[in-house]
């Protein structure tokens, strides 16, 4: 069992102007959040910010005592794309995810510690041990994975090997080369005018009825349902999980982690899941995958829910 569980910030996924960001993470370092993970690993056009800047916002979040971690991107298209990863591996004060096999491969020849991001596909006990022995010191389990297979995980991870899951957020389902928000406007992707900076939450997709159906993020597709796990914090912290994920999203991210803190601070309060805002889930919840059921299932108590 996990004494003291923390919380984690993940990496920002929308395309935000950089007044926003830096306003935003002024609020999370006011937080009760314990580690803030920072950098672009959407699209490498996205140009607000660069790593400099990160690094600025990380001095801040280190400041007021966080933990912070430079993500990759997941994505690697271009020569210039390896630049910039080879740019972030090279920055020795940091810890990095590693949110492809090629950044772990930079990593571990650079003898770094790193976190293995939850698009590395780590589904069983010898693959867990592999990424442990060439540098991982906490691994994101990856997003489709159910509780009862992380249980059995847990029996055997590696000693040191801390174990995070990703506990609320739009889920980020699938990447692609195509850009979909670009090409939703009849744009290149070369030319896309940066149009997701106009979505600050990602772009509605439906389906032809006029159903909510997906959230497109440029290259990036996510579940339009809010995955939330606060509901499974209890059995989380009974298999040792040691970190709680929360994905960053337009509006109260803040009162999200003020939710999750007081469902986990000692004595846990059973009944922090009532106090997530109104607008937490803005076209509804699910929590399906952790039950090992379609991601989009919705599970309490003894009903399961689903999109119809």
């Amino acid at each position: 069992m996990t004494a003291d569980m923390q919380i984690a910030l993940g990496p920002l996924l929308y395309y935000w102007t950089r007044e926003r960001v830096f306003s935003f993470y002024d609020e999370i370092a006011q937080s009760p959040v314990d580690i803030v993970y920072l950098g672009e690993g959407v699209c490498a056009r996205r140009h607000e910010l660069r790593l400099p800047d990160w690094l600025e916002i990380a001095a801040t979040l280190r400041a007021a005592g966080k933990q912070t971690v430079l993500s990759s991107q997941a994505l690697i298209e271009a020569e210039s794309d390896l630049n910039n990863l080879r740019r972030l591996v090279a920055e020795d004060g940091h810890l990095v995810e590693a949110n492809d096999f090629g950044a772990v491969r930079l990593l571990s020849e650079a003898k770094r510690p790193f976190v293995a991001g939850p698009y590395l596909n780590v589904f069983n006990p010898p693959t867990l041990a592999k990424i442990a022995s060439i540098g991982a010191t906490r691994w994101v389990a990856p997003i489709e994975m159910s509780g009862a297979v992380l249980s059995d995980l847990q029996a055997s991870r590696p000693a040191g090997m801390q174990t995070e899951v990703f506990a609320f957020g739009r889920l980020p389902l699938a990447f692609s080369a195509r850009c979909f928000t670009a090409r939703h406007f009849n744009l290149q992707k070369d030319a896309c005018a940066f149009k997701c900076e106009s979505y600050p939450d990602g772009l509605e997709l439906r389906t032809r009825d006029g159903k909510p159906f997906l959230n497109l993020n440029g290259t990036q597709t996510q579940s339009i349902l809010t995955y939330d796990l606060i509901r499974e914090v209890d059995k989380m912290r009974e298999m040792g999980v040691d970190v709680l994920r929360i994905s960053p999203q337009a509006e109260h991210t803040a009162e999200v982690i003020a939710a999750f803190a007081s469902r986990i601070a000692p004595p846990p309060d059973s009944h922090a899941s009532a106090a997530l805002p109104a607008g937490a889930h803005p076209a509804g919840w699910c929590n399906g995958f952790w039950h090992g059921k379609a991601g989009l299932a919705r599970i309490e108590a003894t009903r399961e829910e689903a999109v119809q």
